[in-house]
């Protein structure tokens, strides 16, 4: 875990992900992107992965979960992510703890956030993410 942190931290990735085959993936793109990409072309990829990542709220824990990683350090998490990464069994760490992750702009909740933090169907919300 804290060689992935290392790097997620010094090249400023958003993603970095420990294979379970030992192979470390880095990745910039901003949201879930990576994710959903990692997940469309092997459904099977993450399984049993560690993840270093940015940012992670109730979607994104959501997708790791069903995905079936099993360990999680987020430098920033929300609050409504931790009963889902509970539930599943991840083990997890953060830097720092939100109540929710805000918009591009930071005016407010993301959308994405806003639309699923009342949502218990976690396999829902991997289906509507990953299609």
């Amino acid at each position: 875990m804290e060689k992935i942190k290392e790097i997620r931290n010094k090249k400023n990735a958003s993603l970095v992900v420990a294979y379970q085959n030992g192979t470390i993936e880095e990745y910039y793109q901003e949201r879930i992107i990576d994710l959903v990409s990692i997940l469309k072309e092997n459904p099977e990829a993450l399984k049993q992965s560690i993840v270093a990542d940015k940012v992670v709220g109730k979607v994104a824990a959501s997708v790791m979960a069903v995905a079936g990683i099993s360990k999680l350090h987020a430098n920033t998490l929300s609050k409504i992510a931790i009963p889902v990464l509970e539930q599943a069994g991840i083990i997890y760490s953060y830097d720092s703890l939100v109540d929710y992750i805000k918009n591009k702009d930071q005016t407010g909740m993301c959308p994405m956030e806003n639309k699923y933090q009342n949502e218990m169907d976690v396999n829902k919300i991997y289906k509507e993410m990953v299609k």
